[in-house]
């Protein structure tokens, strides 16, 4: 069996005792079999902690209070115990007012050894899953916001080239009122999807407690018989609003039935009306959205009997909380912490706590910022940097000895001792430390240079630099060679000995190689 990742648990963790939704959601939201999420949630009972508290401890902490070696296994309750009216419930749970919790206290009072509150919602959802597919489909209220994109795109011309381009349209729903919010994009990328998600929540002033999606590359990345798989920059929006994650299925119209509606009357009553019109920005487009939306959201439904608007001022009071402040985009990737403890992103280089030296870290970046996380925690924040081989080190995270060497190791002492052994090695110096490589790299390919003196003395070392420098060589190997081969005491203008080494080639060849 495959081990479960200890995010994983934690996301299963927060989504159970901060939002409160079943095992089934849970269990659907993040690929596990519901049986192994209420595993989980009962372990965590045991421990009596608050949640807050819980998600706060290293990761190594939780596993032991989860999985103590010597706790054995519940044993499993054989109580006979009556099942709950489930069509009195499925026809009572859509009405204003209405929650589980009413339902099931109702229940207890005939049954007082019935279920449980969370194995009554379970069993519930059970049945619904049974139940006639043309039954019309309920909504909870605050639950779920289903999204997806219009298949019509709005065009809008680039005012500085005139070329064309098509908005693409991005449409949620809440299921409890089925107020609408309508956002124009420039394209479905990541980046644009979670920015759309956001504006989303804050339309609404609240959060669901679960995104069902359409299966969007930019959600989801696979979903199929063997699981679910989120992409990882969503989940890490979702974990940052305390939403899960459930989309649709394939192949299973219903489950999306109410955005697909959505859809369509925003396409008739919205889309429709900019047939003849001409814009020139995404912005555009969006302001001419926003009146549109709200007329559309006022209409009143004659099946309904009240708007969609006045729908959701009920429904709105089972949103989650926005959190204080808006989630920043940031793309993830995963690397190494190599031998200098740094990591590389983007050919800029980031220090990382000496002590994860070899260990795989998650680095999560956006334009301003850089953190990188091991085992989930925060080990290492930096300011994003963007010119091509620079590095950003912090002090703290160098052991001692490191620290000490580069405050002594720094340009103006690698030139005095470049200087001490002559002019043709400060001018080798003087060019490395120009260059636009690594600083790190360059310090260190000095430093491997400068202390070919002690083996083969300085005078040969500076006129091996002479020549070094009239071909550009600077690679150890190709300084090691000239040395060896001594090619610095040959003609200067053979040109034969210069093809020889032109290249800066670890193999570098003397003109006896060709006799």
């Amino acid at each position: 069996m495959e081990k479960i990742s200890m995010r994983k648990i934690k996301d299963i963790l927060k989504l159970r005792f901060k939002t409160e939704i079943s095992y089934r959601q849970i269990s659907r939201a993040v690929n596990i079999p519901s049986s192994t999420v209420s595993d989980y949630c009962k372990r965590f009972e045991i421990t009596k902690y608050a949640i807050d508290d819980f998600l706060e401890i290293d990761e190594d902490k939780i596993y032991q209070l989860l999985f103590p070696e010597k706790v054995k296994k519940e044993t499993t309750d054989t109580i006979q115990r009556p099942l709950p009216n489930f069509e009195y419930i499925h026809k009572n749970i859509s009405k204003k007012g209405m929650t589980f919790e009413l339902l099931w206290i109702e229940y207890k009072e005939e049954n007082p050894n019935g279920y449980s509150l969370s194995q009554f919602k379970e069993l519930y959802y059970k049945f619904k899953k049974k139940v006639n597919p043309t039954m019309r489909q309920t909504y909870i209220p605050g639950h779920q916001m289903f999204v997806d994109y219009s298949g019509l795109t709005v065009a809008y011309v680039d005012a500085k080239s005139g070329e064309i381009y098509k908005a693409q349209i991005f449409v949620t729903v809440l299921g409890g009122s089925g107020c609408v919010f309508v956002h124009a994009t420039p394209s479905q990328k990541q980046e644009y999807f979670i920015k759309s998600h956001i504006l989303a929540y804050e339309f609404y002033e609240g959060v669901p407690k679960i995104n069902v999606p359409d299966n969007l590359k930019s959600a989801i990345i696979s979903n199929n018989k063997n699981g679910i798989v989120v992409n990882e920059s969503y989940a890490e929006m979702c974990r940052y609003y305390n939403c899960a994650v459930e989309p649709a299925r394939p192949k299973k119209p219903q489950d999306k039935g109410i955005v697909e509606q959505a859809v369509q009357g925003i396409q008739r009553w919205i889309l429709a009306v900019f047939r003849d019109r001409t814009f020139f920005s995404v912005d555009e487009i969006n302001q001419a959205i926003a009146p549109l939306l709200d007329k559309y959201n006022s209409k009143v439904s004659k099946h309904l009997g009240a708007s969609r608007y006045e729908l959701f001022e009920e429904e709105k009071k089972q949103l989650q909380a926005l959190p204080a402040n808006r989630f920043i985009y940031k793309e993830i990737k995963l690397a190494t912490v190599d031998i200098s403890y740094h990591v590389k992103l983007l050919d800029c280089y980031y220090s990382v706590p000496f002590k994860h030296l070899g260990e795989k870290v998650e680095i999560k970046y956006s334009t301003a910022l850089v953190e990188i996380y091991y085992k989930g925690k925060l080990v290492a924040t930096h300011p994003r940097i963007h010119r091509a081989n620079s590095k950003s080190t912090l002090k703290e995270h160098q052991p001692k000895n490191h620290q000490f060497q580069n405050e002594k190791m720094n340009p103006g002492r690698l030139l005095n001792w470049a200087v001490s052994i002559g002019e043709n090695t400060r001018l080798f110096v003087q060019k490395r430390l120009e260059s636009s490589d690594y600083p790190a790299n360059v310090y260190q390919n000095i430093i491997a240079v400068l202390g070919k003196a002690k083996i083969y003395g300085k005078t040969d070392l500076d006129l091996a630099l002479a020549y070094a420098n009239s071909i550009n060589a600077t690679r150890v190997k190709s300084i090691e060679s000239i040395l060896d081969k001594k090619l610095y005491l040959q003609v200067s203008n053979n040109a034969d000995t210069t093809l020889t080494v032109l290249n800066d080639h670890e193999n570098i060849r003397g003109k006896d190689y060709y006799k």
